[in-house]
């Protein structure tokens, strides 16, 4: 009697122990799967006040890939807009968190880490960045360091990790790998919670630099290495993604995804 309770405990344990592993492995906010699709699928939603000549309104797309020719820099950076039919939420913010950028070296084979950064910074932009006006953004510092922002008005949020640009060897670059995290909270706790209403897209990318302190010159001196899919920001926590492989040698060499 006894040993059959003692295997009845064990049996319970363990299935305790796996329903937590689970839910453990659910909770992790990124993939392979994503990574990929977030290359392939089409945009969830369309920004709002983003010209439909740009070749990165409607889906993923790259463009300097892994040649920067000369540039000796890069910086990861992320841009978060409100949907082109507005977003009708006023009591909800967008936080980001954990930027980073890796690099696939041609002489290891390995991924390095470049840039990574639990809060971001950045500005609000013309959602066309024309002339690359911008203002000072409604940024909120958060508890875990992190920060919240709000974006509309014929602006979005464009963003970057603090450490700023990095230098790379343009010699030495066989991928590039650019994530971040965010989901919606509210923005005033005292006010109705209207999260479910929220219409706000969010992607990231990466770009290359001439060096680590030119100024910008009319796409002279920086280039896009690529474009990610556009998603809708959520309650739960998601990854964004850009990655420069394609899909076979994204599963053949996969990125640190933790």
């Amino acid at each position: 009697m006894e040993k059959n309770i003692y295997l009845l405990l064990i049996a319970i344990s363990s299935f305790f122990l796996s329903c937590s592993h689970l839910s453990y492995r659910k909770d992790i906010p990124n993939s392979i799967e994503i990574i990929i699709n977030d290359m392939k699928l089409a945009h969830e939603g369309r920004p709002h006040g983003v010209p439909k000549y740009y070749d990165w309104v409607l889906k993923p797309r790259l463009c300097m890939g892994n040649n920067p020719k000369n540039f000796k820099a890069v910086i990861a950076w992320g841009q978060v807009y409100e949907d082109i039919e507005g977003n009708p939420a006023k009591n909800t913010r967008v936080q980001i968190r954990d930027m980073k950028a890796y690099m696939l070296s041609k002489k290891d084979g390995r991924w390095h880490l470049l840039q990574s950064s639990r809060r971001v910074e950045g500005a609000a932009y013309k959602e066309d960045f024309v002339d690359d006006i911008n203002k000072p953004a409604d940024i909120r510092k958060e508890a875990d360091g992190s920060i919240s922002v709000k974006a509309g008005e014929g602006y979005n949020f464009h963003f970057w990790p603090t450490t700023g640009r990095v230098t790379i060897d343009p010699d030495d670059i066989a991928g590039m790998f650019t994530t971040v995290q965010a989901r919606l909270i509210v923005d005033d706790p005292n006010q109705p919670d209207d999260r479910s209403r929220a219409r706000y897209l969010l992607d990231v990318g990466g770009d290359y630099w001439l060096d680590l302190t030119s100024d910008w010159d009319q796409w002279k001196t920086n280039g896009d290495i690529g474009i990610g899919r556009f998603k809708y920001v959520k309650k739960g926590w998601q990854s964004f993604n850009m990655i420069s492989l394609s899909e076979n040698k994204v599963r053949k060499n996969p990125p640190p995804i933790k």
